[in-house]
């Protein structure tokens, strides 16, 4: 599988440079979900701007991150380019349960966005 991963303070960026996220990519990429969970990124943002075509495995892979950054902070779904990639979402009611983002700048502004919020949140509290 190949990917990128740029980690910064305050969120992640794995980019998938694959074609295709089918069942032959979609359990490697749990795998580093996970290992990118358990050591403590707390907002991730998955690019899929490189991938053309994605099934049902792949949906899972995505589910997957999405419930496992419930806990930890954000994950957002960016790079939803290709019109298949994008149809596939829309049919499965994806974009209704997952945050999407047209790019990975506007999905750290988001992040930073979030994150001041939280701040004011607890300012508030105090």
């Amino acid at each position: 599988m190949k990917f990128s991963v740029d980690k910064q303070d305050k969120y992640t960026v794995f980019a998938l440079l694959e074609d295709n996220l089918n069942s032959l990519v979609a359990p490697d990429l749990k795998s580093e979900f996970v290992i990118l969970s358990n050591e403590g990124v707390t907002n991730l943002i998955l690019d899929l701007s490189a991938v053309q075509f994605v099934d049902s495995s792949g949906l899972s892979a995505i589910l997957t991150a999405n419930r496992l950054w419930k806990a930890l902070g954000t994950f957002i779904l960016t790079g939803v380019e290709h019109p298949s990639v994008k149809k596939l979402i829309e049919i499965s009611r994806l974009d209704a349960v997952l945050t999407i983002v047209p790019t990975v700048s506007e999905a750290i502004d988001y992040i930073f966005m979030e994150e001041i919020q939280k701040d004011l949140d607890m300012d508030e509290e105090l």
